[in-house]
């Protein structure tokens, strides 16, 4: 990377992190000078209860709410339709996304349509907005996509079966509330899938073509902080330490290709989910090693610099690069993700599959180049392992 190639970096969301974060939320609410909150999440959370702490809150203060809690894994275009439209009834003041990526990735595209009208996808794409949006507070409870820093909402269109984006600086939550115990309820198995989404966005901002200083630095640290606490996140679910240092993992990677960009992984991973709604996390988990792998010859230096955050030790260059693929797939073994045969994909959507990924707007950062065949040749490899 050279140093004299220019750059910017611009956070627009405040952080709070820690135990009991949660507990600013009215605060946060005070500062920004707003009353009526439209809580928005999906009905998974709220029948687990997480919502409770929420709302007592804004009733004890005495603010008027209510609650949102239609949105689908993988939100829907209709999701979003029918979540601003409740927004615009309400008058909302400001929306408090409670969950993980889904939720608040739907509230962030709520908070446009509310706001400019018309469709979602009227608003694909870079800075398409012309004002800004309704005022949103994140609260994550997953520890992987790390929407609530990010200025970016993935949407799927329904009809075409196609994840779109809406990316903008306005769209970023105006605070993250980071509370590690608002993810001690994660299943092993969610938790796992979630932890390598964070990993993904960690390794493909660092090698993808348009990286930074300041975003590799968020990478590396990322990379470090999810491979040291993975595992324990995964199998003693109640270790806060581990928890905590999954969620600031999956911040910090979040950070880092928001600043960046994602890569052909992603590009694959939206092409399923838009196909097959399959878990967005699980998807990149899955589809990692093989892109990495394809990638390796034109990321030798960036790989064995993985290899190092990945705690390493390597003779070369080449050997390091190849021992972080290694360890990458392991882990993902080792937390028992699925294989690529479990989604249920046929060999007669591959064509597609890799078409839209060539479509995706990432495509082109790519550290290799990558074609339409060559999409097919990683799809064929994927399907090929039992």
């Amino acid at each position: 990377m050279s140093l004299l190639n220019t750059f910017s970096f611009e956070l627009p969301t405040e952080i709070v992190f820690g135990v009991g974060a949660c507990g600013n939320l009215t605060e946060r609410l005070s500062q920004l000078k707003v009353g009526r909150i439209l809580i928005v999440s999906d009905k998974g959370i709220d029948e687990s209860g997480l919502l409770d702490g929420i709302r007592n809150q804004l009733t004890e203060k005495g603010l008027d709410h209510k609650t949102f809690d239609s949105v689908e894994a993988n939100p829907k275009d209709y999701n979003v339709q029918q979540g601003a439209e409740i927004a615009a009834d309400y008058k909302a003041e400001c929306l408090v996304a409670v969950g993980g990526g889904s939720p608040i990735d739907c509230a962030k595209a709520m908070a446009v349509v509310a706001a400019h009208g018309g469709t979602v996808r009227d608003y694909e794409g870079r800075g398409k907005l012309t004002k800004e949006p309704i005022p949103l507070i994140a609260i994550p409870t997953t520890a992987g996509s790390g929407s609530e820093v990010t200025f970016s909402a993935v949407i799927t269109d329904s009809r075409e079966k196609f994840k779109f984006s809406i990316k903008d600086t306005q769209n970023a939550p105006r605070v993250a509330l980071a509370d590690p115990e608002m993810t001690m309820t994660m299943p092993p198995g969610l938790t796992a899938a979630t932890g390598l989404d964070a990993l993904t966005h960690a390794i493909e901002a660092f090698s993808c073509k348009v990286s930074n200083p300041i975003s590799d630095a968020a990478a590396l640290y990322a990379v470090e902080l999810i491979t040291t606490h993975l595992k324990t996140a995964v199998f003693d679910g109640h270790n806060l330490e581990a928890r905590a240092g999954m969620l600031m993992g999956s911040i910090l990677a979040a950070i880092a290709f928001s600043h960046s960009d994602v890569a052909s992984v992603h590009c694959i991973a939206e092409a399923l989910g838009g196909k097959y709604d399959t878990p967005h996390g699980a998807c990149n988990a899955v589809v990692l090693p093989a892109v990495m792998a394809y990638n390796m010859s034109y990321c030798l230096e960036n790989y064995a610099r993985l290899a190092t955050a990945l705690g390493l030790a390597y003779d070369s260059v080449e050997s390091g690069a190849q021992k972080a693929v290694q360890a990458v797939e392991k882990l993902a073994a080792d937390v028992d993700l699925p294989d690529f045969n479990s989604f249920g994909v046929t060999e007669n959507n591959f064509e597609e599959l890799a078409q839209n990924s060539v479509n995706n707007g990432s495509n082109i950062d790519n550290p290799r180049p990558m074609a339409k065949e060559d999409y097919l040749n990683v799809l064929k490899t994927l399907g090929s392992r039992r």
